[in-house]
């Protein structure tokens, strides 16, 4: 049983892989300025993306305790599939709308399943002590598929910008039989009694009950939906620098290995900072980020955008084993899609915004305002979190 279950590890990094093998995100939002999109209407389309997660994202992570993460995961898995073959056939605001609906609800299923599954197949091998280390593994071998995506996209785009959505969508189908051959460590455990007050109860004891898990959520929420809010940014800086298109493929490439790259060390980062040192850290880096890529429309804006990402590689796993460290297995799920819920809540809000200032005003000016927002709501968070834990 061990051994089936250690099974696991390799298959999410498949799932992982077929998720971030994103051919389509070095061009994609030129793709929809080619189909008449504006600035504005790209952030909306993205919100809309991120309420259609939302609306299921708790849901959807307690129906994983539940009902089980591998299920949960197939689901998604084909709901990720079908939404790039819908993209496909797509054009205009409507068609694209209909895609990111079905990526939204895929991408509900699979959010907080996957580092759910890691985490308790770990526990169920007695090797929950490495699921920092390995939760940075899969991160860096996701961001590793971004970086050699960026260059594949970038190079299927100069045939035309609609053929990475089409070989998107069979790299997409990977993680369906990945899906299927995986083995739930807790398929044989007591599961929780379905019902929405029962939801309602794990919500409020994530986000009301449990002072010191809630300012862990907050806070690694805030750090999500920065660094999302940031990757919808990155092509038009860089189009604003009049660079090529296959140009701006291997600087997403290169960015993400640097992410890639960070998380594989990130436990030893986190191990000589301590948690509030990295926390302050983390803050600083990721709101300093966008005020510096604002403040330097220039290559060294592109420079920043290194560090941004350094940052990033740190934070993301890190935060998230600060969280699975201070809950209990049955309810891992549902807290993970907790979080996972409120950084959709906050891009929904600050990202249409943050794109209707743009086409206002500057882009420039959209990122320092950006990082004044998370500047502030970091160190909030960071401040209260820091006060849970005394």
């Amino acid at each position: 049983m061990t051994r089936s279950i250690s099974g696991n590890i390799p298959k999410l990094y498949l799932i992982k892989i077929s998720k971030w093998f994103m051919l389509t995100m070095p061009i994609i939002v030129l793709f929809y300025q080619e189909n008449g999109l504006s600035m504005q209407d790209v952030l909306t389309l993205k919100g809309i993306y991120s309420v259609a997660v939302v609306a299921l994202e708790i849901p959807s992570g307690y129906i994983a305790d539940v009902w089980g993460r591998k299920k949960s995961l197939i689901l998604g898995s084909i709901l990720g599939c079908l939404g790039f073959v819908v993209y496909s056939f797509s054009s205009g605001f409507n068609g694209f709308l209909i895609a990111e609906l079905i990526l939204g609800i895929g991408s509900s299923f699979i959010s907080g399943s996957d580092s759910a599954l890691l985490y308790d197949s770990l526990l169920k091998m007695n090797r929950e002590k490495e699921y920092l280390k390995q939760e940075s593994r899969v991160m860096s071998v996701g961001n590793f598929a971004e970086a050699l995506a960026g260059i594949a996209g970038g190079s299927l785009a100069l045939i035309s910008l609609r053929t990475p959505f089409i070989f998107q969508s069979f790299i997409a189908f990977i993680a369906i039989p990945a899906s299927i051959l995986l083995v739930d460590p807790n398929q044989n455990s007591i599961k929780l009694k379905v019902g929405f007050n029962h939801i309602l109860g794990i919500v409020k004891f994530s986000l009301w009950d449990n002072v010191k898990l809630r300012w862990n959520i907050v806070f690694s929420s805030v750090i999500g939906c920065a660094t999302l809010t940031l990757a919808w940014f990155i092509q038009p800086y860089l189009r604003d620098l009049n660079m090529e298109v296959s140009t701006i493929g291997v600087i997403w490439t290169l960015l993400n290995l640097t992410v890639g790259i960070t998380a594989l060390s990130a436990h030893k980062a986190e191990g000589y900072l301590g948690k509030t040192g990295t926390s302050i850290f983390i803050v600083i880096g990721i709101s300093g980020g966008f005020i510096l890529t604002g403040w330097f429309n220039s290559l060294i804006g592109v420079g920043v955008l290194f560090f941004f990402y350094f940052v990033r590689g740190i934070a993301t796993p890190v935060l998230k084993n600060y969280i699975n460290q201070i809950t209990e297995s049955e309810m891992r799920a549902t807290v993970l899609s907790v979080r996972n819920f409120i950084i959709r809540i906050c891009f929904a809000i600050i990202g249409p915004f943050l794109g209707w200032y743009t086409d206002h005003f500057n882009l420039s000016s959209a990122l320092l305002l950006a990082g004044a927002i998370f500047f502030v709501l970091g160190g909030i968070s960071v401040f209260f979190m820091t006060k849970a834990e005394k």
